[in-house]
């Protein structure tokens, strides 16, 4: 068996920065929520969908957000997840640091988009701040992590280990990664060790073009998405990360289901849930580490299935 992680990176936005306070109340509703003519797709779509096929989803919250607008939004963002009993872990988008009512750190002004941006001394305040938020408004204590926008370095995995943070799931081949410090010669597929923090990073693939592609809803195909799982398990491999975001059902205009997307969800809920004889879908709460001795080269994809993804994005464009 392999394990699998459904990860969903939970964040709220006010598309852009201006008039957020009066913005926010509506923006809430549309990326939590996702309310559509056709009913809602958001985050208790996800939770329903994944219930029904008996499936456990790892949903990294984002709580630096509720340093501006208070923990009870946060509050009922964790309630919809842990009454569906799946795991909740912490998740931080930094451009909220300057956004703040009080400040999170000393002589901050203006945006950082990245954790990595930040001294060791700031990310360990900043994990401890989203720690305690998380647990302030009902969350449990965390053990996984992931950087916003997959921006992190080697300080932050110090950070971590800091704060008691066991897991990570910063990593991403395709973005930042050898760029990130950690393993800098090697791309991290597999499970690794470091700064005495384990490392899951997402799983990536090569998908027939020059650049790898990590496995998220919005970007894999469900052909793509069932072979790459048979091949990591035909491997060996120890761990299979996917991405979605609370969003993610959602069109551009976030008025409407994308019927792809949400085709894309519903058929991976079902393929895991027929073979969880093969694929254990778990998250990081009472996981044994398995980290690798030597990484292996990532996932490929036939080029055949890259020209149907294509035609099948094609089509998303075309729908909004």
């Amino acid at each position: 068996m392999i394990d699998v992680f459904l990860t969903v990176d939970v964040e709220v936005w006010c598309d852009g920065w201006k008039d957020i306070d009066a913005k926010f109340p509506s923006a809430f509703q549309r990326y939590i929520y996702g309310p559509t003519s056709r009913g809602d797709y958001g985050l208790p779509y996800q939770l329903h969908q994944l219930q029904e096929h008996g499936l456990t989803g790892v949903f990294f919250v984002e709580p630096l957000f509720s340093t501006r607008f208070g923990l009870e939004r946060l509050s009922e963002i964790l309630s919809l997840i842990r009454e569906k009993d799946h795991e909740v872990q912490l998740h931080m988008h930094t451009e909220w640091v300057d956004e703040s009512n009080e400040p999170l750190l000393d002589n901050i002004r203006g945006k950082k988009q990245f954790l990595r941006y930040f001294s060791l001394e700031e990310q360990t305040i900043l994990i401890r701040a989203g720690m305690n938020l998380i647990e302030s408004a009902g969350g449990p204590s965390v053990n996984a992590f992931r950087a916003g926008s997959f921006g992190f370095n080697t300080e932050t995995l110090q950070a971590l280990a800091a704060n008691r943070i066991a897991f990570d799931s910063s990593y991403n081949a395709s973005m930042f990664g050898l760029d990130s410090g950690v393993s800098p010669t090697v791309p991290l597929v597999e499970p690794a060790e470091c700064e005495g923090v384990y490392e899951y990073p997402m799983t990536v693939f090569h998908s027939g073009t020059r650049s790898l592609r990590h496995v998220q809803i919005t970007a894999c195909s469900s052909r793509e998405m069932e072979g790459l799982l048979w091949q990591a398990l035909e491997s060996e491999r120890k761990a299979f990360v996917i991405l979605s975001h609370n969003f993610e059902l959602l069109d551009s205009a976030m008025n409407r289901p994308d019927e792809i997307v949400v085709g894309r969800f519903r058929r991976l809920c079902s393929f895991l849930d027929r073979h969880r004889d093969c694929f254990r879908v778990r998250g990081f709460h009472g996981l044994i580490p398995a980290p690798v001795l030597s990484q292996p080269a990532p996932l490929t994809s036939p080029i055949w299935k890259t020209g149907l993804r294509m035609m099948e994005q094609g089509l998303r464009r075309g729908f909004r």
